[in-house]
């Protein structure tokens, strides 16, 4: 899980704005396949979520059927122009979160076949 700088400096505005945050990744047909940024407090994580890591300090979890769809990828989260989902915090600022995606290469993903994803909510 990567982040590029410039979607990390809004993250950081989002967060000195509205205190801990969340991304989780969606899969719905609503938001486009988009991460959506929410205050930590007020997002609750599925048992079934799956935690992909952290980003500036900011956990990123994606749902557990769309992680089975990805879990070959690397993914970037980068910031562009335009207006997405009204859902997630960085809609008032008329910037989008977008997730960037690379296959893993096979080295990177016999590595990667050997830790077991996060399950649910972080202890």
């Amino acid at each position: 899980m990567e982040i590029t700088p410039e979607a990390a400096t809004v993250l950081r505005r989002l967060a000195a704005e509205h205190g801990p945050l969340l991304f989780h990744q969606s899969g719905g047909c609503c938001d486009g396949s988009s991460p959506m940024c929410y205050p930590a407090r007020e997002f609750r994580v599925g048992q079934r979520d799956v935690m992909l890591g952290e980003v500036e300090g900011v956990p990123v979890y994606i749902g557990a059927l769309q992680y089975e769809l990805w879990r070959h990828t690397q993914l970037l989260i980068d910031v562009v122009p335009g207006r997405g989902a009204g859902f997630s915090l960085e809609a008032p600022l008329g910037v989008r979160f977008l997730t960037r995606s690379r296959v893993f290469d096979p080295a990177e993903q016999a590595w990667l076949d050997g830790c077991p994803p996060r399950i649910g909510p972080a202890a």
